[in-house]
């Protein structure tokens, strides 16, 4: 059994995708593009919320409420038949059939009170660093930004916290953990499932590019792009900003992390930076603060010297990008510009036979033995 094999059998089985049932709840427009309130089902108890960013020119919002079964007509194995691109893009809407856009699934980080996620890359905090869901769509793309289990609105409801009657913030990540542990699972195996599901609805959508979706996000939203990443071969570029280092540099000096950081027997098995030479040959783009006390800086340029000699190895050295810059934890604009630019070199640039063979590559290196990929022992 591959390595990938066995950490896949730490994940868990995924749950059984049934329909989407897209639903916009709300609509705005800010400069560049529109923004929807959105929620989707990933299975029949429970809802993700989601911000979706929609480049401006000819966007034609279906009113509030309605539910989009047709936007769900990609998902594999769905049975429910699509409306006609009439009804959801009527004559005259520049995304009804000619456009179609890269897409992004924007991972919001780990805010310290846990109000914020979806709104942050969707451009609604007051820290417009971590605006990158917005910035993204004005480029281009259209952007996808879901609550995290355990952050704005995938907490108990307000009343219920403000009661003292449910957890909040850290205590209500511990008790979701604490909860999927018993169950079988693991907060880790369950962000990443539910991210996967949100690929589903960036593939659905008739005006994205399902041979061009990235993943990005900043701190836990680093480390969530990237595990979305490495498990699911439907994202085709990844940029990870603060949120990579060696599981065992954070246990030499003792540092805490996010919860869903940890897989139980991963370190049996392989440690971060295997795992980030496994990606080859898919384009990915590492950031990193050398003061970032949370990411230990040696065990980041462990993870890039593995990842720079998979990516030579395969002979795409240039698909592989790192960022080390002086200072805090941050995505500073001038590594922002650089990132998306990449990010656009990538999603944007590349011919359909480049994409197709670079695809081909990066499945079979997902079929081999991790170990072989960088000589992981054990």
């Amino acid at each position: 059994m591959t390595t990938r094999a066995q950490i896949l059998g730490l994940l868990g089985e995924p749950p059984i995708r049934g329909p989407l049932d897209l639903t916009v709840r709300s609509e705005s427009a800010f400069q560049g593009g529109r923004r929807l309130l959105v929620d989707y089902a990933v299975d029949e108890e429970e809802r993700i919320p989601a911000y979706l960013l929609i480049p401006e020119p000819g966007w034609t919002a279906p009113r509030p409420g309605t539910s989009l079964p047709a936007l769900a007509a990609g998902l594999r194995n769905a049975s429910a038949t699509a409306p006609s691109s009439d009804t959801l893009f009527p004559p005259g809407n520049a995304l009804r059939r000619t456009e179609r856009y890269p897409g992004i699934i924007a991972v919001h980080r780990e805010s310290a009170h846990y109000a914020l996620g979806k709104s942050e890359p969707a451009g609604l905090s007051a820290n417009a660093m971590y605006h990158y869901g917005v910035e993204l769509c004005r480029r281009g793309y259209v952007v996808l930004c879901p609550d995290l289990l355990g952050f704005e609105d995938r907490r108990p409801p307000e009343h219920q916290r403000l009661e003292g009657r449910a957890p909040d913030g850290p205590e209500y990540e511990r008790y979701v953990a604490t909860r999927l542990l018993l169950e079988g699972t693991s907060l880790r195996a369950k962000n990443t499932f539910d991210l996967a599901r949100g690929l589903d609805v960036l593939e659905s959508l008739p005006m994205v590019d399902s041979e061009r979706i990235g993943a990005i996000g900043h701190g836990l939203g680093g480390t969530e792009a990237f595990w979305l990443t490495w498990y699911d071969a439907r994202v085709r570029a990844l940029l990870c900003s603060c949120g990579l280092t060696t599981l065992r540099t954070l246990l030499r000096d003792q540092i805490n992390q996010n919860l869903s950081l940890y897989l139980p027997g991963l370190l049996r098995l392989t440690d971060m930076d295997a795992l980030a030479a496994g990606l080859s040959p898919c384009p990915m783009l590492l950031t990193a603060a050398e003061g970032d006390d949370r990411c230990p800086i040696d065990g980041v340029r462990q993870v890039v010297s593995a990842a720079q000699a998979s990516y030579s190895r395969a002979g795409v050295p240039d698909q592989f990008r790192a960022i080390l810059f002086p200072g805090e934890r941050s995505f500073p604009p001038n590594v922002r510009e650089e990132s998306f630019r990449q990010l656009d070199r990538w999603l944007k640039g590349s011919s359909v036979a480049a994409q197709t063979l670079m695809v081909a590559g990066r499945i079979a290196a997902m079929e081999a033995p991790l170990a072989a990929v960088v000589g992981f022992g054990g």
